[in-house]
């Protein structure tokens, strides 16, 4: 992963907002978390806020790799976080 995202706040946010009304979203995520946090990237805050704007269902299906991303979220950073997101 790229450049260091050093705003512990912006992280803490981005975990708080994570928490889903979908319990298999919130393991996976939370798994994401305890081991990617403190390497996460500018670049990965911004996929992550991007997968964090879709329903929960949507999520799942990428998530569970029943979708693949596409539009605006068929990138490299957010095809790079959803697949750590799919080994956690």
């Amino acid at each position: 992963m790229d450049s260091h995202q050093s705003d512990p706040h912006r992280r803490a946010r981005l975990r708080w907002r994570a928490r889903r009304g979908m319990l298999e979203n919130d393991i996976i995520f939370e798994r994401f978390f305890d081991r990617y946090e403190h390497d996460l990237s500018d670049a990965d805050v911004g996929a992550l806020t991007r997968l964090l704007e879709l329903s929960d269902n949507d999520l799942m299906d990428l998530l569970l790799a029943r979708k693949e991303p596409e539009g605006n979220l068929s990138d490299p950073d957010v095809k790079r976080v959803l697949e750590l997101l799919r080994k956690v």
